[in-house]
């Protein structure tokens, strides 16, 4: 099964949940910049869609540029910030170059963002129902 397939199931992952830390107030400017960029990466939606592709599994750029339907070029850049921030590793496999998952963790932040968004329509769709009835 190709890694970025669609349909592929993702595997919980099997590491311990990072460390939760009580976040000092006010917070210091160093973190507060270390979190910010973590977000900032999180911020493109190519990034987004790559991190899902390689929740299957590891993949080459070429397999996530057949995937994403974007060019080599933008594929390898995105990469390249993720990597930077410890979100995905790399490893040689011959002549290629496979990507995967380093923080899986990305995950959960991801569906706490989701769940958020859902409750956000949820009551968006309860205020639009009860306008819509009082005309």
């Amino acid at each position: 099964m190709n890694p970025v397939d669609a349909t592929a199931k993702a595997t919980a992952p099997t590491d311990s949940a990072p460390e939760l830390v009580e976040i000092p107030h006010p917070v210091p400017p160093v973190l507060a910049e270390l979190v910010a960029q973590r977000f900032r990466v999180l911020g493109e939606p190519m990034r987004i869609r790559l991190l899902d592709c390689l929740r299957a599994g590891s993949a080459t750029v070429s397999e996530l540029q057949e995937a994403t339907g974007a060019s080599q070029q933008n594929v390898s850049k995105h990469l390249g910030v993720l990597l930077g921030v410890g979100f995905v590793s790399r490893e040689r496999e011959g002549n290629f170059v496979r990507y995967s998952i380093a923080d899986p963790w990305v995950f959960e932040l991801c569906e706490y963002v989701c769940g958020g968004i859902r409750k956000q329509l949820g009551e968006l769709d309860a205020i639009l129902g009860q306008e819509g009835g009082a005309r």
